[in-house]
């Protein structure tokens, strides 16, 4: 059985993407989901680029 997961935080630009990679990552077979209470309209680029020096890419 698949399991799912939904990240929630405020903004959905930067903690819960990077939560998503992180445990992507970690399991690939995780059904991964995640939202913002006010989503914000892209992810925060610093975010992007902390982790791609992890080897994770949150635009793939």
């Amino acid at each position: 059985m698949k399991k799912s997961v939904l990240i929630l935080c405020t903004g959905n630009s930067c903690r819960s993407q990077m939560a998503e990679g992180f445990l992507r990552s970690y399991d690939s077979s995780l059904e991964l989901f995640s939202a913002g209470t006010k989503p914000a309209q892209s992810v925060h680029p610093l975010a992007v680029k902390v982790m791609r020096e992890e080897w994770i890419d949150l635009m793939a």
